[in-house]
């Protein structure tokens, strides 16, 4: 054992060989070792510098490797296990680029495995000298003067096509629903046909007037994304010119110097799309779990994140989602360092009640719908006071059935959206 600082991450081993075997393979190769004896790896240098395999869970052996392997023997078994390995913080410090290259990248290379996917990757105090969220659920809470319950979202629809004045009449209606929330859509940035200024400008507006008639200022979220990071604070600045506080990030796209690029210079909430995550997580044998993933972007400075929803319209099974919801609850260091879970794809009241009960009752999120409210058959106004008679429901213990004998748009929603 030793009292160094240490990144341990966990990573799910599958290999016809021994998985201990493996992990040991994994953290020389990935630390201060190489295929054969090294003269210079003295006892001293690995005890300082070395990772070093901390525990390995064994799992239930399996007949199919996640890989293929057309040349293995018939019969062949393989054998899975969760392996902890801790690497010295000395040898990788606090820096991203050096965790994702010493700890992630290079292990999916290993020869042998048939299997190997990252779990999670606990961090050491020192890590916390990162951003984190600037605004996080308490300021995202602030923003859009929703002090308790889900805040309801929605997003323009169509995702493509509108032109600036067809999107502010789009804003409009949905202000006048009564959300507390707007969101271009994630492939919604800057093109020709609706460029970022043009539309910040038929759109704030349109927030303003809300605001000095209602009182209530609903928050939208513009699409900055771009891959020149000069670009993107450009797109930045236009937004927080017009009195717009938060933008949509597709973190993927822009990668971790863009964000971290944005984040020491940004005023805006930032909210985050994660298309791309599931090129890194669809295959259960390979890529990474969300709770391991999503951590490096919390800590970038993530306020708001998307992690899909019961009965979504995406690949993604309802436990995954429940995880990746627990996730973005759990402190890393804080509780300041939580980041707001956005239900999202293809929502609708219909899944509020199973939300509620997933999540162990928690109301901290938002609760993103697109056709959900805009295809509702009273209209968006309709489909906004469905979802929150769903969600009242679902606090009451109250079928959405019963409560909807007295809520004419719940009863209206379920009979679309159920037939």
């Amino acid at each position: 054992m030793t009292d160094r600082a240490e990144i341990r991450v966990t990573y799910r081993i599958e290999t016809a060989g021994h998985p201990e075997a493996m992990a040991a393979k994994i953290a020389a190769d990935q630390s201060t070792g190489t295929f054969t004896d090294l003269p210079g790896e003295t006892a001293a240098l690995k005890a300082r510098y070395a990772a070093r395999v901390i525990s390995l869970t064994p799992l239930p052996v399996t007949e199919t490797p996640g890989f293929p392997q057309p040349d293995a023997p018939a019969g062949t078994r393989y054998n899975r296990a969760d392996a902890v390995i801790g690497y010295p913080l000395e040898a990788v410090g606090t820096d991203i680029a050096a965790l994702m290259t010493i700890a992630v990248g290079g292990v999916f290379a290993a020869r042998g495995l048939t299997g190997i996917r990252v779990m999670d990757i606990d961090l050491p105090p020192e890590w916390a000298c990162h951003p984190g969220p600037q605004f996080g659920i308490e300021g995202s809470r602030r923003l859009m003067g929703v002090a308790r319950g889900p805040m309801i979202a929605s997003i323009i629809k169509p995702s493509l096509g509108l032109s600036p004045e067809d999107t502010a009449a789009v804003v409009r209606t949905l202000c006048a629903a009564g959300v507390d929330f707007i969101k271009d859509d994630e492939k919604l940035m800057s093109p020709a046909y609706s460029p970022l200024a043009a539309r910040v400008a038929a759109i704030m507006p349109v927030i303003r007037d809300h605001e000095q008639r209602t009182g209530k200022r609903v928050m939208y979220a513009f699409g900055i994304s771009a891959a020149d990071p000069d670009e993107m604070m450009r797109n930045h600045d236009c937004v927080l010119a017009a009195g717009g506080n938060a933008a949509v990030i597709n973190i993927n796209s822009i990668g971790y110097g863009g964000m971290s690029f944005l984040r020491r210079r940004s005023a805006l909430c930032l909210h985050a799309h994660r298309n791309g995550w599931d090129i890194l997580t669809r295959h259960p044998a390979l890529g990474l779990e969300f709770r391991a993933w999503h951590k490096i972007w919390r800590l970038l400075g993530v306020d708001q994140f998307q992690v899909n929803g019961i009965a979504a319209k995406y690949w993604e099974p309802d436990d995954s989602f429940v995880r990746s919801f627990d996730a973005c609850l759990t402190p890393i260091f804080s509780e300041a360092d939580r980041a707001l879970p956005v239900v999202c794809s293809g929502q609708w009241g219909g899944q509020a009640p199973e939300t509620f009960a997933r999540t162990g009752g928690r109301l901290d999120l938002m609760y993103l719908g697109g056709g959900g409210i805009h295809g509702h058959p009273g209209g968006p106004a309709d489909g906004v006071r469905a979802i929150r008679q769903a969600w009242a429901a679902a606090e009451a213990g109250v079928t959405l059935d019963d409560y909807a004998r007295d809520h004419p748009e719940l009863a209206a929603s379920l009979a679309k959206f159920l037939k």
